[in-house]
């Protein structure tokens, strides 16, 4: 079965002001970002990419065209199912007024049981994701081979979502997963299990040095920002 590659979109205006995006309109790339996806291309020049699937949400589209525009044989297919979670009355709000919400500790400590308020639950989101993957292994196999490599540009929550799915670890361990603006995570499927063989990779390590202030223990909701 094909290899899939899952890349987060790259740093975003929500991601720099603390702001839950989710469905939010018009959250495009910021500088940093744009040149996160610039540098996309290059990063993935090795590979033999049969189809690019993307979140019809504008981050994730302004992330993968400079791939597109790189291999101009790509046509590139928009899946809602692996669009954003569906936050609801939390869209577009301050995480740090978010963090005072109770539904906040469901959402760290007991992620399967957290329904966003006039949104969907974080299992119905992984539902969703995990679907989608598998139809559409199915169609590259189909289509291109066993041996396959395939790209979709996706959220934070979705791809760490996919992340438990492939580990086989339940959805309440799915917080304990980071993935970095434009980071890729590869998962090789096969018949038998799925294989992690790349998570959350940047090739940058600044994010690992010391910060001035600790991080929090808490799992950010849809994503961190990634390195100052």
């Amino acid at each position: 079965m094909p290899t899939l590659i899952l890349v987060r979109h790259g740093r975003s205006t929500a991601n720099t002001s603390g702001v839950l995006a989710g469905w939010t309109p018009g959250v495009a790339l910021d500088e940093r970002g744009a040149a996160q996806a610039a540098a996309l291309p290059g990063r993935l020049a090795g590979l033999p990419i049969s189809e690019v699937v993307t979140s019809p949400l504008q981050r994730c589209q302004e992330t993968i065209q400079p791939l597109l525009d790189a291999r101009p044989e790509l046509s590139p297919h928009t899946d809602e199912r692996i669009g954003e979670a569906h936050y609801g009355d939390w869209s577009g709000r301050k995480l740090a007024e978010l963090n005072d919400e109770p539904l906040m500790q469901v959402v760290q400590a007991y992620p399967s049981a957290a329904v966003f308020p006039g949104g969907e639950s974080m299992r119905a989101m992984q539902d969703r994701a995990v679907a989608a993957v598998r139809e559409w292994n199915a169609r590259v196999e189909r289509d291109h081979g066993a041996d396959a490599v395939y790209v979709m540009c996706s959220h934070g929550d979705i791809i760490k979502s996919l992340v438990a799915d492939a580990l086989g670890l339940h959805l309440d361990l799915f917080q304990r997963v980071s993935v970095e603006p434009c980071s890729i995570t590869a998962i090789r499927y096969t018949r038998l299990r799925p294989f992690l063989v790349r998570l959350g990779d940047t090739g940058d390590f600044a994010s690992l040095a010391p910060r001035e202030e600790p991080p929090s223990p808490d799992a950010p909701v849809g994503g961190d920002a990634g390195a100052p």
